[in-house]
């Protein structure tokens, strides 16, 4: 929703008049003719914008202020690219507008790709291309320098714009960028954010972070007081290269490829050299490698060749990455050269398999490096999905890849909302990759569910993705319990964020009262229980009350209200989700838990109110799938609706316990149920139904609702249809029920509209006991009564009749 202001502003966007926009339009172009562009340009230029989005349907400028702003998307000033690329982005084209590709930028790219034809964008891109054919030097220093950012702008948005030539063109032209470029600084450029560098007059080799020589050919990691252009083609060519790779270069086809015995040779070596030290992985320099491939890959095609030099440029990142940097901003630099690094090696190993053999080494020796820094996490996930898509091939253990990442990750970082975002897109693009080749890492389960403990709103939808996956025979009853506990591990969460960052002599006072039970030693078991990162790690549940005591100040907390209102949207999907994996044993235990656990939830209300409709939603569901469960847990059920403190607590379950119960404690549902079982069941459901409706209900307590009286009542009867001795004791209640209606007062009804809705409901049940036969048809009417197929069946008048009527109206 807007606020009021901002709907004022739409409605007058809306509302102007075409002469007032005219003028608008003059005296904006005005503005745009002055060489210093002020505040009043840029509020102009909002307006306009606003002006154009809020009206339904798309306006055309005038041919002076379309060029003018087409004319400020080569501004210096990024503000007014970004401006003018949204008004335009909003108009429609000028017929016959012929663009400058020496200014294109980004947005001027982007605002093409959104307004212009295929035909026109593959006319773009040829010449873009064409462009790029020549030597560095040629052209524009300017204009070749931003050629690579507009096409990757281009080919973002429409990636077929660009021929089987073109793409052949732009492959070799990569490889000569990443692979020789200049190692010496350029003069005149000047310093480019991270590339900084030493002063000097005479032309300098590039240094390395560390402050060393370059050893070898020109990176991103490379340092100098300024760059030659190839350098900073070297710098683009990088940053697009994985989507340039992902996009126009599929799997090579056999005759590029190794042989099968020349595969099988590798990876017999390979094997080896990882049983032995592993030591020897990384003393082999990675300067050597490249030199002793690059003679032999100036034979292959381009698109090959670029995987080869991209596979060589990777790893000489690798190794720079080694190096320590002497800046904090280098430091970071490395971080996401590594991560970028790793994903082009995964991408040319997914599409060369023989390269496998030769990265693992740098691959294993990096992640053994890093494994020990949480600080390089968010490198590490690139690392794990290497793993995962080649380490069966290469023989690799991966177990100490998935404890780092399913294990210490969610534990000691969940309060990183990047990683989360970050962990939880890997687990979701390779579930089934997971499944199959790491089918253990669910143990992680209560691990990854930090994430949403703590922070409940960003995450949410990935666990609505992924949550259907992570329900199996072995973790549902574990997964259930856990949501329930959600809230508390929420709460937990943050006590242990606190009792890190306080001082533990500090004394308490409002509000950290769960930090000293935290804290206290005969409480750690339960907290530990709650932080404890697998499966079938123990249970808590006999101390479950004393948890909820334990952190009941924590149930206002903004973070655990979040929290708990995601659970019952996870329940759901869990619930439709579990009925399609488990069997009828594991749905019994289910009902089990769920009778217990709804006594045994955190109190927030509106928590327990909603958690409560939905067990009571899914418990009728289960038994109406599998009507068996009712007899094979009887004796629970029975103990459930024999506690009268049930109706006044848990309402919402009770009531639908019991109507499961009157349902399908029957013949027809179980030819198990006997006699003895539905006498049993009435007499625990009237001796309830006598004593609340005998008494006044407990103090702190309200009426029960008068849905719970008659789902009794209607329970009673039902049983007693199926038991005709049981029909005078149920009739002589009615019968008493109708005397205390009539006498207008009840201490365990409030309201007397409610009374004489009990009394009305007795009254038909009462008229209906009266013929028994009757009774049963009415209140357990047989299957095909419930699901009629009266239009397809052929022995009743219903098919014919609508044969006549269809005939009638086809022939009028």
């Amino acid at each position: 929703m807007y606020s009021h202001g901002s709907e004022s502003l739409i409605k007058q966007a809306r509302e102007i008049q075409e002469s007032e926009l005219q003028k608008f339009y003059s005296r904006l172009v005005k503005l745009l003719q002055v060489k210093e562009l002020g505040h009043e340009t840029l509020d102009s230029l909002q307006r306009l914008h606003l002006i154009l989005s809020a009206n339904k349907y798309t306006r055309r400028l005038p041919s002076d202020l379309q060029q003018r702003l087409l004319l400020l998307l080569s501004s210096p000033a990024e503000q007014l690219q970004v401006l003018s690329y949204a008004v335009l982005k909003e108009t429609l084209p000028s017929s016959g507008e012929e663009r400058n590709i020496s200014q294109l930028n980004t947005h001027a790219a982007a605002l093409l790709v959104s307004q212009e034809s295929r035909a026109g964008l593959s006319n773009l891109c040829a010449q873009l291309i064409h462009g790029l054919e020549g030597r560095v030097s040629d052209g524009p220093a300017r204009s070749l320098m931003f050629t690579l950012p507009v096409l990757k702008s281009i080919l973002t948005l429409s990636p077929e714009c660009l021929t089987e030539e073109h793409v052949i063109i732009l492959s070799k032209k990569l490889v000569d960028w990443l692979r020789y470029a200049s190692i010496v600084q350029g003069g005149g450029a000047s310093s480019g954010g991270f590339f900084i560098g030493p002063r000097s007059r005479q032309p300098l080799p590039t240094a390395e972070l560390d402050g060393s020589v370059s050893g070898d050919f020109f990176t991103v990691l490379c340092v100098g007081q300024g760059f030659t252009e190839d350098q900073w083609m070297n710098v683009y060519s990088f940053s697009m290269l994985r989507q340039w790779l992902l996009t126009y270069h599929s799997v090579s086809s056999g005759n590029n490829t190794m042989d099968a015995a020349n595969r099988l040779q590798l990876s017999l070596s390979f094997s080896h050299s990882f049983s032995n030290d592993d030591r020897s992985e990384v003393d082999g320099s990675v300067v050597s490698m490249v030199s002793v491939t690059s003679s032999s890959s100036r034979l292959l095609p381009p698109k090959e060749r670029l995987r080869e030099k991209a596979f060589e440029y990777c790893q000489r990142l690798i190794e720079q990455c080694d190096r320590k940097a002497q800046k904090k901003t280098d430091t970071d630099l490395q971080k996401a050269c590594m991560v970028e690094a790793v994903s082009i090696l995964d991408c040319v190993c997914v599409e060369d398999p023989s390269l496998v053999f030769r990265a693992f080494p740098s691959i294993k020796a990096l992640f053994g490096r890093l494994s020990l820094d949480l600080s390089f996490a968010r490198v590490l996930l690139p690392i794990a999905q290497f793993y995962l898509n080649h380490g069966e091939m290469a023989a690799v253990d991966c177990e100490s890849v998935w404890k780092l990442v399913f294990g210490r990750f969610p534990a000691e970082l969940f309060n990183d909302p990047f990683l989360a975002h970050e962990l939880l897109r890997f687990l979701r693009l390779n579930l089934e990759s997971l499944q199959l080749r790491t089918p253990e890492f669910i143990r992680f389960l209560p691990n990854l569910l930090k994430f949403l403990a703590w922070d409940s709103s960003a995450v949410v939808d990935d666990f609505v993705d992924l949550l259907p996956s992570l329900v199996t025979e072995g973790t549902a009853v574990e997964m259930l319990h856990t949501l329930l506990d959600l809230p508390c591990l929420s709460a937990t969460l943050v006590l242990q964020l606190r009792s890190m960052s306080l001082p533990i002599s500090e004394p308490s006072n409002r509000g950290l009262l769960s930090l000293d039970a935290f804290r206290n030693p005969a409480f750690r078991g339960l907290f530990l229980f709650l932080l404890r990162v697998e499966t079938g790690s123990g249970h808590t549940i006999d101390r479950l009350s004393t948890l909820h005591d334990l952190l009941a100040e924590a149930a206002d907390w903004p973070r655990v209200v979040c929290c708990a209102q995601t659970v019952p949207v996870l329940l759901h999907i869990y619930f439709n989700t579990v009925v399609t994996v488990a069997d009828e044993k594991l749905l019994a235990h289910l009902v089990l838990v769920m009778l217990e656990r709804s006594s045994l939830l955190f109190a927030i209300p509106t928590y327990r109110k909603e958690i409560h409709r939905v067990l009571s939603c899914h418990l009728l569901r289960l038994c109406k799938l599998r009507p068996s469960l009712v007899v094979d847990q009887s004796h629970q059920l029975l103990e459930f609706v024999g506690t009268t403190a049930n109706v006044y607590s848990q309402e919402e379950v009770y009531t639908h316990v019991v109507w499961v119960l009157g349902e399908y404690l029957s013949v027809s549902s179980d030819s198990r149920c006997s006699v003895t079982l539905i006498t049993s069941c009435f007499e625990t459901l009237e001796a309830v139904l006598f004593e609340i409706t005998s008494s006044a209900p407990p103090p702190g307590t309200v009426c029960p609702a008068p849905k719970v009286i008659t789902t009794l009542m209607s329970a009673l009867a039902k049983l007693a249809s199926r038991s005709h001795d049981l029909i005078p004791r149920v009739s002589l209640f009615f019968s008493k029920l109708r005397t205390v209606a009539r006498s207008g007062s009840a201490v365990w009804c409030s309201d007397e509209d409610d009374l004489v809705a009990i009394a009305t409901r007795g009254e038909e049940l009462w008229s209906l006991l009266k013929a028994p036969g009757v009774a049963q048809s009415v209140l357990t009417p047989p299957p095909h009564v419930m699901t009629p197929r009266w239009h397809r069946d052929t022995n009743l008048a219903m098919p014919l009749q609508l044969r006549v009527l269809t005939r009638l109206t086809h022939s009028q």
